[in-house]
């Protein structure tokens, strides 16, 4: 049976390896998954999905106004897939996310979604209150925090090294960009007294 997952959490916790990881599941047992990336997310090469420990896969793009059941409708002509991945889910606009599950449902093929919950304010992305709320499954991809509790904040660095509260909500960025924290430790990051 379709269903439209949801796997969530914080900056550097390997969302991306996981999602790798599973593709290569599919492929190995003569499985063709779908991978899918926002194109503005050149990070690992133009079309590449690409984990922090060094693997990667090539991946279909989409922007921002792409009917994202169309694009699968499409692939699905070329020949059969077995799961369709989509990377960086917080990148997609909240109208994709319902395109994504109109495809579970009418087109009967899983689809698995990788993506931060909050941004560097504490506050959902669109398309991942979007998934939250209409994700048949969810699981959280756990991280930590410099002190060993579960991270589920990220604050943005600037350019001057001291995290920022203002800026636009996305923002492509790794290592030098965010840092993952407990809650305790992105308030004091962010002054929050």
């Amino acid at each position: 049976m379709a269903k439209l997952y949801f796997n969530y959490s914080t900056m550097n916790a390997g969302k991306s390896a996981v999602l790798l990881q599973a593709a290569h599941n599919y492929r190995e047992r003569g499985m063709v998954p779908y991978l899918m990336l926002a194109a503005f997310d050149e990070r690992g090469g133009k079309g590449r999905i690409a984990s922090r420990i060094g693997i990667g896969a090539d991946a279909d793009t989409f922007l921002p106004g792409d009917d994202l059941y169309e694009k699968i409708e499409s692939r699905l002509k070329e020949g059969p897939v077995a799961c369709v991945f989509v990377d960086e889910a917080h990148f997609m606009e909240k109208k994709q996310v319902w395109q994504l599950a109109k495809a579970v449902d009418d087109l009967h093929i899983p689809v698995m979604c990788y993506g931060l919950r909050v941004d560097f304010r504490g506050e959902l992305f669109p398309s991942s209150a979007a998934l939250l709320a209409w994700a048949d499954e969810m699981r959280e991809v756990r991280t930590i925090c410099h002190c060993g509790r579960k991270a589920t904040m990220v604050v943005r660095n600037g350019p001057d090294g001291k995290p920022m509260m203002d800026g636009a909500q996305i923002l492509v960025g790794g290592n030098e960009t965010y840092v993952s924290l407990c809650r305790r430790h992105w308030r004091e990051a962010v002054n929050d007294a």
